[in-house]
């Protein structure tokens, strides 16, 4: 294979993530004796310095206050209302999967007219359950069509990064793109332990790209696109997680769906968005962050394998401007990532890292996890029971969930087993 042909293979990502290693435009520490001494704002300590000592002054005061530092300053306003917000049941198969599944498809209208944005929800249910299926959510980086080879699910037409390996020709899905992604969606597996999986294309939502993230909803809103946007508005994981909550509005409507037991899955960038989604909406009963890194789960102070500085660089449309004045500036923000997990409490919370996946600093995740644990004890749950990162493959199952594997930045079975072995326990 030419030199060409393999940069085509490889996401746009993925190309910048190595010239930018083989030019070293970037000093990224590995050595954790090199992380920097730092002190993380404190949960329970108001801005104007009082303590926070009840339950229902978390509530009422301090958590509000949290919400608003991380809009303002990280990952912006959430966008408005969808006003004209309509569902389309345009698929459904009650013997689906060789009779183990209930298939729906459903399209999501945000707003009137035919050229509008819309998503398409595609949902398994499991046969074996008799009533209301609680359910995971998570949002797919290329499409319904990938989660299984299901020739049923509707190919997207949608916007999406080229990749041959992936059948995306010409930033467009083709036939070949069907189940290529089963991998991290083991959908036969969830439905044998009685959960229903849902997904949705996160570029029906906004295309994750800096020239074209506001073609998706953001537009619908803003008719100029970014060029309306303030410097605290937010842009495309705001976007996605609103997304979700417009999934979980739909899952209300759907009597086979147990909407009081739906849990928001999801991986690397979207696991920043499936923390963003459960922090805002309390609606989702669970919430789970697969190696989310830096802007998720990881704690920014450390400095460790991607920055703030290196995110906001390389994907300059997934937080708000106002995000940009932290770029190597980190002890200088009025937040860190323990405050985002805090903000689920005292609902469970799962995050999980892999041993080889530094980039996404596995112990800044666990560390950020273990930093949520005074609110959660605050509000009657043991929180986070490790008192240490445990070992590899040794998960901690308390209210605040955590797990670190062998190998690298992906989602396996090892994952999907733990997440719902919490479920089992906690949903």
């Amino acid at each position: 294979m030419n030199t060409l042909r393999m940069l085509r293979v490889l996401t746009v990502a993925t190309v910048f993530f190595t010239l930018c290693a083989i030019a070293g435009a970037w000093d990224v520490n590995y050595d954790e004796s090199k992380v920097p001494q730092y002190t993380l704002p404190d949960l329970l300590t108001m801005k104007d310095g009082q303590k926070v000592t009840t339950a229902e002054m978390w509530r009422e005061k301090r958590r509000p206050e949290v919400l608003q530092l991380l809009r303002e300053f990280m990952y912006g306003k959430p966008l408005p209302a969808a006003p004209n917000l309509r569902f389309e049941v345009f698929d459904e198969d009650k013997n689906a999967l060789g009779g183990k599944a209930v298939r729906k498809q459903v399209r999501i209208h945000f707003f009137e007219g035919d050229d509008a944005a819309t998503m398409d929800l595609l949902i398994y249910l499991p046969k074996s359950v008799s009533g209301p299926a609680p359910l995971f959510v998570g949002l797919s980086f290329y499409g319904n069509h990938t989660i299984d080879p299901d020739p049923a699910i509707r190919l997207s037409d949608k916007w999406m990064r080229s990749n041959e390996k992936f059948g995306v020709v010409d930033n467009r899905a083709t036939e070949a793109s069907r189940g290529v992604r089963a991998s991290r969606w083991p959908v036969e597996l969830i439905l044998s332990r009685g959960y229903g999986l849902a997904t949705a294309y996160y570029g029906d939502i906004a295309p994750d790209t800096a020239e074209k993230f506001d073609e998706g909803v953001i537009r619908g809103f803003y008719k100029s696109g970014a060029k309306e946007l303030g410097p605290d508005q937010g842009r495309a994981i705001s976007a996605w997680a609103w997304g979700l909550s417009r999934a979980m509005d739909y899952f209300e409507t759907d009597p086979a769906i147990d909407q009081k037991r739906v849990a928001v899955m999801g991986h690397s960038r979207l696991g920043k968005t499936s923390l963003w989604a459960g922090a805002q909406d309390e609606r989702f009963a669970l919430v789970i962050s697969n190696d989310s890194g830096c802007g998720g789960a990881a704690l920014s102070r450390r400095r460790f394998g991607e920055t703030v500085k290196v995110i906001n660089t390389a994907f300059p449309h997934w937080f708000c401007d106002n995000f940009k004045q932290y770029s190597g500036n980190e002890d200088a923000l009025p937040l860190d990532q323990h405050m985002l997990i805090a903000l689920v409490a005292p609902r469970p919370v799962y995050v999980a890292s892999a041993e080889e996946d530094r980039w996404a600093d596995p112990r800044g995740e666990f560390l950020s996890a273990k930093g949520a644990d005074p609110v959660y004890r605050l509000l009657g749950t043991d929180g986070m029971t490790a008192e240490a990162m445990p070992p590899v493959e040794q998960p901690v199952t308390s209210r605040i969930g955590y797990h670190i594997r062998h190998g690298k930045h992906d989602v396996t079975d090892y994952d999907w087993q733990r997440y719902m072995d919490f479920a089992d326990k906690h949903m």
